[in-house]
């Protein structure tokens, strides 16, 4: 059975424009989103955490952006070059607080791994990925550091997937 969810407009935000058919970021042409999940045990030390790539166009062609901190409060990599070039080159990355620095350094293996054979990937002699967190601690035993290279790398192939 379908599981009913509460949308911001459902509780009179007053977002400007109409949603589109799954009220999702997927609703934009050429956004693909791709996620690996990890959920094992129950109770005190369960596992309910993961990764999520949010790819905004196809290929590596930069995409004007911005960033602003609404309350000064989480960890996000790469914002220093969103600022300072106004574009941003690559997928953001979510994860969880304690697995930023891992799916930081997983994305630039990846990327150097993938220009070897894909001549789309570019110049990535440098990277500066953008990689944001959330708090997952009531979920999630935070500090098992259940984020692996693994997990970055299946969101990866996922958004790769027929995008050539």
């Amino acid at each position: 059975m379908g599981e009913s969810r509460v949308t911001g407009r459902d509780l009179g935000v007053p977002f400007r424009g109409e949603p589109g058919c799954f009220n999702a970021v997927t609703d934009v042409a050429g956004v693909r989103v791709g996620h690996s999940t990890i959920t094992r045990g129950s109770g005190t030390g369960a596992v309910r955490t993961g990764v999520t790539a949010v790819l905004p166009r196809p290929g590596f062609d930069p995409v004007f952006a911005g960033w602003f901190s609404l309350n000064g409060n989480g960890e996000m990599t790469g914002t220093t070059w969103v600022e300072e070039s106004g574009f941003l080159e690559g997928p953001v990355m979510i994860t969880n607080t304690h697995s930023v620095g891992v799916v930081h350094d997983a994305v630039i293996e990846w990327l150097n791994k993938e220009k070897l054979s894909n001549p789309l990937v570019g110049d990535v002699s440098w990277s500066l990925p953008v990689v944001g967190e959330t708090w997952d601690g009531r979920l999630n035993d935070i500090n098992g550091f259940h984020v692996g290279r693994e997990h970055v790398f299946e969101p990866w192939m996922v958004l790769w997937v027929g995008l050539w």
